[in-house]
């Protein structure tokens, strides 16, 4: 199902909802999102209003997140608004907002409406039963003689098996 999220809407109720949620920023509440995206191999736009900042490259490389900022002529609540009126399968799409007039737009084409505080607790709780990534055993237990053998002979280096001669 594709995401649709009111940007600015979820980071303020974050940042009153959690201490540990405070410092989050723009940035980082899009790569908090995108993580969770990856997890549920989903995708989606998030908008804020304002031009955001002048260096934007914290929000590229997000995987199938897309972000929008609005610009100086426009709200995000109004390019919501817009977006879910011209989504094909409204049904499909899920709102992630506080905001009524966006939840009422929603709730108009009959598309799934997420408050803040709920979308949160499903983020946070599959984000938290996501499995380690596993290390490689070479991390723990070093390479064996042989790898290390071959590399030294790749960097050229002088092994000390005998090889018959110097490089």
């Amino acid at each position: 199902m594709p995401l649709l999220v009111d940007g600015y809407n979820l980071l303020g109720r974050l940042r009153k909802l959690e201490e540990h949620f405070e410092p989050l920023d723009a940035a980082g509440l899009c790569r908090l999102l995108s993580r969770y995206l990856a997890a549920t191999r989903g995708h989606g736009t998030i908008c804020f209003d304002g031009t955001g900042p002048r260096d934007k490259s914290a929000f590229l490389g997000l995987g199938s997140l897309e972000v929008h900022f609005c610009g100086s002529h426009e709200e995000a609540d109004d390019q919501i608004e817009r977006r879910i009126a011209d989504c094909s399968a409204p049904r499909r799409l899920v709102v992630v907002s506080d905001d009524r007039r966006v939840r009422a737009a929603a709730k108009r084409r009959r598309a799934v409406s997420v408050r803040c505080d709920d979308f949160m607790a499903d983020v946070v709780e599959r984000l938290s039963r996501q499995p380690a990534a596993r290390e490689p055993s070479a991390k723990r237990h070093g390479v064996s003689d042989a790898e290390t053998e071959r590399w030294m002979e790749v960097f050229g280096f002088k092994t000390g098996t005998g090889s018959g001669g110097s490089k």
